[in-house]
């Protein structure tokens, strides 16, 4: 007995659909950057925008048989991670001592 219907045809995802979402997501990031002003919502924007770029790299990657996107990957991966350790940390020390605290508080703490 053969088996007919949806499940014998498997359709290969080609890199095109990845740097489509890849560039929706950084559209989103970007454009949650500069419309927000809450610190955190800034922050986890530029967060979706670090993985956009990650998520492009794997693509092309991929797509060329080539290892060097996914090092670069690996790199950007331990920058968004110093980032997080130390720019969240002190967001929220910043943002326990003034709770409706918004980017244009934060410029002036510029010394």
């Amino acid at each position: 007995m053969a088996q007919t219907g949806s499940c014998d045809v498997i359709a290969a995802v080609e890199p095109t659909w990845y740097l489509i979402v890849s560039s929706l997501l950084f559209g989103i990031g970007a454009f949650g950057l500069l419309v927000r002003r809450n610190p955190l919502v800034m922050f986890m924007c530029i967060e979706l925008m670090l993985n956009a770029a990650n998520l492009t790299f794997v693509a092309l990657a991929t797509s060329l048989g080539d290892i060097n996107g996914q090092t670069a990957v690996f790199f950007v991966m331990v920058v968004a991670a110093a980032e997080v350790v130390v720019g969240l940390g002190i967001l929220v020390s910043i943002l326990r001592r003034r709770p409706g605290a918004t980017a244009d508080d934060l410029a002036e703490l510029k010394g």
